[in-house]
């Protein structure tokens, strides 16, 4: 049951606010406050990581070496971590998770102080660190919709997101400026600490910590059988291809996998390689050019995120979901025909907050219809796409590029918009209320 702390009054007060309505919700504040920690130390993760890496090889391709060595274990074995999350209180695994992702940063920190770091001990806690987070992914996804209520699940999908876009803004900054000051193992302690802090923030936790049945209520009675009594459970492997027959056999859910999918592959890309592309070669600008270009998509998924969490559920929502992705591609392909850096930053602003307003209804769309029991399976489906479409869609780009950026962003707006074309014709915006 999800606890609201009408006692105390600031807590009261934030209630009345719709955007911040699930931070009264005591177990929610408890998981927001954890993770919000944790994404700040993922910020000097990443720069401690590139600046360690870059300056023992001095190569490029090395630190890209070792972000596919966590990438391909968390692509391989999200699903899985879907599978677990329906069969293990989702608030344990994210737990264990960052336990185990606390005591792994220690290691590298360890090492990093001790000088003796190499090149292989980073390969190696990068293949374990994509394994558990293809287990924390999908288990926080699962967390988040056991904690509110369904009225709410746009809401607290927002405050997440959009401390995430907060974070993402300002937390390099920070941990750049700590990495000069106090050098790379400090900044892999501070991570560390992250994850410990967010491991702390769940263990206060309640609400997520027993299983739940088909109707969302604790299933009390699973959580205190003896291990014999469960062996009749499905294994792993049939557990997953059950979900798989759920959620690709329901013509909805197949829509928005697809969608999901091929936004992935068209945006990732075209928004890493292709745009500092144009501002370098077309438009001859710099890198400030560049960081403000980044900073309107950025600021335009602020509000758009903002605004799906603040206002109602619309009327005619699949029709307008279908609308702003359709709008997305047209902008996506602008952009590489946009005459000045200004009106590109005009049109990313513009996607930007189309791309936030989509990612968070749809996320709590899913999360509200979806049955408990599979809810995991479900969040990990959604993710796998963005988990193979971002590599892809980052080679593709490179090779792609140097050829014809143009082309390169044309081609992503199309995906896009055929895409939507194709859920709307399968009839999406009626499905989808």
């Amino acid at each position: 049951m999800t606890g609201i702390d009408a006692g105390a009054a600031p807590v009261g007060r934030i209630a009345r606010v719709p955007l911040l309505a699930p931070l009264a919700i005591r177990d929610y504040r408890f998981v927001w406050l954890g993770e919000s920690v944790s994404l700040l130390g993922d910020q000097f993760n990443t720069v401690a990581l590139a600046w360690l890496v870059i300056g023992l090889t001095g190569s490029g391709f090395a630190l890209g070496l070792i972000l596919i060595a966590a990438a391909i274990p968390r692509g391989i074995f999200l699903l899985v971590g879907g599978v677990l999350s329906d069969r293990i209180s989702p608030r344990d695994l994210a737990l264990a998770s960052n336990v185990l992702r606390a005591v792994l940063t220690t290691v590298v920190a360890a090492l990093v102080l001790g000088d003796r770091v190499e090149l292989w001990h980073l390969a190696a806690v990068g293949v374990v660190f994509g394994t558990v987070d293809a287990v924390f992914l999908p288990a926080i996804n699962t967390l988040v919709p056991r904690l509110v209520p369904v009225e709410r699940l746009a809401a607290a999908n927002a405050v997440m997101q959009g401390t995430g876009q907060l974070v993402g803004m300002i937390g390099p900054a920070i941990a750049g400026f700590a990495v000069a000051l106090v050098g790379v193992g400090a900044a892999f302690v501070v991570d560390a600490a992250s994850f410990a802090i967010a491991a702390l923030m769940l263990w206060f936790v309640r609400s997520g910590a027993t299983a739940r049945t088909a109707t969302g209520a604790p299933d009390a009675a699973a959580a205190a059988a003896p291990a014999g009594e469960l062996e009749g459970r499905p294994s792993i492997r049939a557990s997953l291809v059950e979900g798989g027959r759920v959620v690709l056999g329901d013509p909805v859910m197949r829509s928005i996998v697809i969608l999901s999918t091929a936004a992935n592959l068209a945006f990732t890309g075209s928004m890493v390689v292709g745009l500092p592309w144009l501002v370098l070669v077309r438009f001859g600008g710099d890198a400030l050019s560049l960081g403000l270009l980044f900073a309107a998509f950025g600021a335009g998924s602020l509000i758009g995120v903002v605004t799906a969490g603040a206002l109602p559920h619309p009327r005619r929502f699949g029709s307008i979901v279908l609308g702003f992705v359709l709008l997305m591609g047209v902008g996506l392909a602008a952009i590489g025909l946009a005459p000045t850096l200004p009106v590109a930053g005009v049109i990313l602003l513009g996607i930007g907050a189309l791309n936030g307003w989509v990612n968070i209804v749809i996320i709590a769309w899913v999360q509200g219809r979806t049955d408990p029991d599979i809810l995991g399976r479900t969040m990990s489906f959604l993710m796998l796409g963005s988990v193979v479409a971002a590599p892809l869609s980052l080679a593709l780009a490179a090779v792609i590029v140097d050829t014809n950026a143009t082309v390169l962003f044309v081609a992503a707006g199309l995906l896009v918009i055929v895409s939507g074309a194709i859920a709307l014709a399968n009839g999406l915006q009626r499905r989808m209320v």
